[in-house]
């Protein structure tokens, strides 16, 4: 590296280190990972946070990321492919909630139970197997299917996974989904059946089971229902994972978006909430400064 590249990078690390001590987030000292200069952070750790994988890896190899999950303070990578949890378990991560199958393929549709089926099957004792307490699934898309007719639909087909999950003491958390962004494949589903709070928390109920829990995503939460605290407060007995990111756009948890998030923290302590909170944004500046504040702001 010569001089001048040198020079450039030390300024760019003093000015990342002036920006998270504006915002609080320095530690005791500074160390190197993730190919940056990274606070170490005195957390409250009274809200559990998780990194989702797919909103970082374009910034940092799965290594690189657990390095820096382990520096701010965060205790799990979630949504990774299994094939990396031995990484993750090296640097005593956790996987908070693994990925199953597509959200445009669920038990709405018996044409595909079969292959919704295998896929959480397999998800399952797999998280049973390293420790992780959480797999994810979905209603699938609507595609002509009467909401009341998916609804049965997932009912039924869940209820028969279910002994599998409270076996392997594994929880399985419904994902709602908004409708309404079409701007961005992973802003919005258009089609999507499960894209109502209470449509999904009346199937988890009549599944009937302790280990049959909704994501509880706040993003698509707010764009479709709002009222997001009351929600907590009222479906904190069904809520089983946390997702978080700014709206609009699914940013960072910044002065750009709608969201009060220290507000919804307080809340999920208020009612005892005992699961993860992943951040769930798409970053729109630098990742790593965007994370470094989402992460101090939903430690609360």
């Amino acid at each position: 590296m010569n001089s001048e590249s040198t020079s450039h990078s030390t300024r760019r690390l003093l000015m990342q280190g002036a920006i998270a001590a504006s915002a609080g987030l320095l530690g005791v000292k500074n160390i190197q990972g993730a190919g940056e200069k990274v606070a170490i952070s005195k957390r409250k750790g009274r809200i559990r946070q998780s990194l989702v994988h797919w909103c970082y890896k374009k910034y940092w190899p799965v290594e690189e990321m657990a390095k820096l999950a382990v520096k701010l303070g965060i205790p799990s990578i979630e949504l990774i492919d299994p094939k990396h949890w031995p990484v993750l378990k090296k640097h005593g991560l956790t996987c908070a909630i693994s990925g199953s199958h597509p959200f445009r393929i669920g038990p709405n549709n018996p044409a595909n139970w079969d292959a919704v089926r295998e896929k959480l099957t397999t998800r399952i004792n797999q998280a049973a197997d390293f420790g992780c307490p959480s797999v994810i699934t979905f209603t699938g898309m609507a595609d002509g299917i009467s909401n009341e007719q998916g609804a049965d639909n997932c009912v039924r087909f869940f209820k028969e996974l279910m002994p599998l999950a409270e076996k392997k003491k594994v929880n399985l958390c419904l994902e709602m989904l908004n409708t309404r962004d079409h701007s961005h494949p992973m802003k919005g589903h258009p089609g999507y059946q499960g894209n109502h709070t209470e449509y999904c928390i009346d199937i988890i109920k009549r599944v009937g089971s302790p280990r049959m829990k909704l994501l509880f995503d706040i993003y698509h939460v707010q764009i479709m229902d709002g009222d997001v605290i009351r929600r907590i407060r009222q479906h904190h007995d069904y809520i089983g994972h946390i997702h978080t990111a700014g709206n609009p756009g699914r940013g960072e948890l910044d002065e750009n978006q709608e969201i009060s998030y220290p507000a919804i923290m307080r809340a999920l302590l208020e009612v005892k909430y005992q699961g993860f909170v992943g951040q769930e944004y798409i970053p729109t500046r630098d990742a790593l400064t965007g994370l470094q504040e989402a992460v101090a702001l939903c430690d609360v």
